[in-house]
């Protein structure tokens, strides 16, 4: 796999070793042990997948290395490079602005922007709307795009199986911005419906059914399918496709669902063939399957609590957090900063949508086990200083040059 020019500030020299160790180890990632980081009272129990995945490297190469090669240019960002605030105030201090906000609404004026600026196009991509917008400006959007290949790849199954009649599924959150551009591209060639989950998707299936009238769909899914969508003929032939952050095993149970549902309505012998159904499982983005994997072996482990870092609008990250939620207490952090001390912490909760302290995390025992990962637009640099944090409270600073050397660094 190719390598990518990451500024320094986002290397951890541990976390380097571990990585590289693990892959002379494990040439084809089929090992999803975690790495045992041993420091005597406290024990971390580090995930085998986590990290930046490589559709960020790339992202993040192309926009330093276009602050390198224009200077004294203005250099916008359409929304925010990945999902993760470091990253971003770090484009931020370097002079890069920002058009729009993660949701789509305007930061500055369009009219702002000329033919002579220079607009990256970040790793979720953007809609063809803006793509026709840059255009009309002046500007090709195809000169700094830093789509993620996985994204784009999403695209083309839609444009693939939307130019043999189907209609195109896609398992995301509606309001994200990977989402939002797989959509726009989407009805380009076919009929679109986005779901967030199974629940929706179950919905779906009773007016596929013909188990709730029509009326209703228009109604329910408002503002989730394309344009001139018609109930009666637009659902006789679908395919699913995926958000490439949302949990894989969940787009796998949708599709294998629509699959049966498609083979009740027009006959047993329609299931499994490339018939009303199509078949889309190659969407699914490795980083994702990989890091997600990597979660469900280390919570086989015997371990206290998780901390799982990144950014706090970050969808690959969330789900990582969601898996851990079912096993163990877990705390949600977007930096080493949020330990406050040994008694404290402020995390990202799920349900409230907001930071909250909370007091007594670590519990009081020898060795205390701790699981952590991170999301994939995450620097390792921040994980290496959530562990610096954590030694800190047992004294144990000093230990950390000794673990990198014992990993070959």
């Amino acid at each position: 796999m190719k390598k990518f020019d990451i500024p320094i500030i986002y290397r951890s020299p541990l976390i380097t070793a571990i990585k590289r160790r693990r892959r002379q180890q494990d040439k084809m990632k089929k090992d999803f042990t975690p790495t045992l980081l041993d420091f005597g009272p406290l024990q971390i129990l580090l995930a085998r997948h986590f990290g930046f995945c490589y559709g960020v490297e790339n992202a993040i190469e192309i926009a330093f290395k276009v602050l390198e090669e224009n200077p004294g240019k203005r250099i916008f960002l359409l929304s925010e490079m990945i999902h993760n605030p470091h990253v971003n105030q770090d484009l931020r201090d370097r002079g890069v602005r920002f058009i729009m906000d993660t949701t789509g609404k305007p930061l500055l004026p369009w009219d702002e922007i000329t033919a002579e600026d220079i607009v990256i196009i970040p790793a979720f991509g953007t809609t063809r709307e803006v793509e026709t917008h840059l255009r009309n400006i002046g500007i090709e959007p195809e000169h700094y795009n830093t789509t993620c290949p996985f994204v784009e790849r999403v695209w083309n199954k839609a444009a693939s199986i939307g130019e043999k009649r189907y209609t195109v599924i896609v398992h995301g959150k509606p309001g994200h911005e990977e989402t939002r551009a797989t959509f726009s591209h989407s009805q380009s060639y076919a009929p679109t419906i986005v779901i967030r989950n199974m629940e929706e998707a179950e919905e779906l299936a009773d007016f596929i059914l013909g188990r709730r009238p029509p009326s209703e769909f228009y109604t329910r899914f408002i503002g989730q399918y394309s344009d001139g969508f018609n109930l009666e003929t637009d659902l006789n032939y679908v395919g699913v496709v995926n958000q490439t952050t949302m949990l894989a095993h969940e787009t796998q149970a949708i599709a294998d669902f629509f699959k049966d549902v498609m083979a009740e309505k027009f006959g047993p012998e329609d299931k499994g063939m490339n018939g009303h159904f199509a078949d889309t499982k190659d969407t699914l983005c490795y980083a994702t399957n990989d890091n997600q994997n990597a979660i469900l072996h280390i919570l086989n482990e015997d371990a206290d609590l998780a901390v799982v870092v990144g950014g706090y609008n970050s969808s690959n990250t969330s789900h990582l957090v969601e898996l851990c939620e079912k096993k163990m207490p877990t705390y949600f952090i977007s930096s080493g900063d949020k330990l406050l001390n040994e008694s404290e912490i402020l995390h990202w909760s799920s349900l409230q949508k907001r930071e909250i302290k909370t007091t007594g995390y670590l519990p009081h025992k020898e060795p205390l086990r701790i699981i952590i990962t991170s999301g994939a637009s995450c620097p390792d640099a921040l994980v290496e200083n959530v562990i610096t944090r954590l030694l800190s409270f047992y004294g144990l600073e000093s230990k950390l040059d000794r673990m990198i050397e014992a990993f070959g660094g």
